[in-house]
């Protein structure tokens, strides 16, 4: 029985729109290919993917979860920025996942007792032929990991730099995210949203939602005077 995202521990759930296809790959496609191929037979043991703020990798960690769940496989994700507070509990039998997934490891790097149940928890991974993927906002061998075998273990896998969009690519990640939510969005809509709003796609994720919300209630097609009237720009 698969443990899906709506069984996760202590209340972390997925993003429903954080999803591969939701995702615009550009400098990042060979990532996205060895995470969207790591739970097939001979797969990616160890998937490690760094990048500054913005780059999204919470959403590819979150994308590789619900892949997981489609294949009726067994995930977890931690978001170590939102958990690393507490003791590493959560890191026991995990050998009994198909695949783990850990966000923002940087969060709990220095601190012995996490340090080792990171470094045992891969082990048993590693012994049970599971998946691990990881993401910090720097290189493996940046982190400052006290202890030595943990950060030769961070080093076995492959590794990805998660690369910002473009303006360009923000513009065609903003026309994706639209159809995929079954908007209509003009070109010259779309470029005057990417001009006057925030530089990042969250924002500008969630200023798309709010049209999409002002359309509907107000039957009213996306254009640059409705645009303004309707976030007051």
């Amino acid at each position: 029985m698969s443990t899906g995202p709506a069984q996760l521990p202590l209340g972390i759930g997925l993003r429903d729109d954080a999803t591969f296809a939701n995702f615009m790959p550009r400098g990042n496609a060979a990532a996205v290919a060895a995470l969207q191929a790591q739970l097939d037979d001979g797969g990616e043991a160890l998937v490690y993917l760094w990048g500054g703020e913005g780059s999204g990798r919470s959403h590819l960690l979150q994308a590789a979860c619900h892949e997981a769940s489609r294949r009726d496989k067994r995930a977890l994700y931690l978001p170590l920025n939102e958990l690393g507070h507490f003791p590493p509990h959560m890191l026991e039998d995990v050998e009994r996942l198909d695949l783990m997934v850990i966000d923002d490891i940087d969060q709990v790097v220095g601190r012995k007792r996490w340090e080792e149940a990171l470094f045992h928890g891969f082990n048993r991974l590693r012994d049970a032929g599971k998946r691990l993927i990881i993401s910090a906002p720097a290189a493996p061998r940046q982190l400052n990991v006290k202890l030595p075998d943990l950060a030769s273990r961070l080093t076995w896998g492959v590794t990805f730099q998660i690369q910002r969009l473009d303006d360009e690519g923000r513009f065609e990640a903003l026309k994706l995210r639209a159809r995929g939510r079954g908007m209509q969005l003009p070109d010259e809509v779309a470029r005057y949203i990417l001009h006057r709003g925030s530089r990042r796609l969250p924002e500008l994720f969630s200023t798309l939602e709010r049209l999409d919300r002002a359309s509907l209630t107000a039957q009213r097609k996306l254009t640059i005077p409705f645009v303004k009237q309707a976030l007051g720009w």
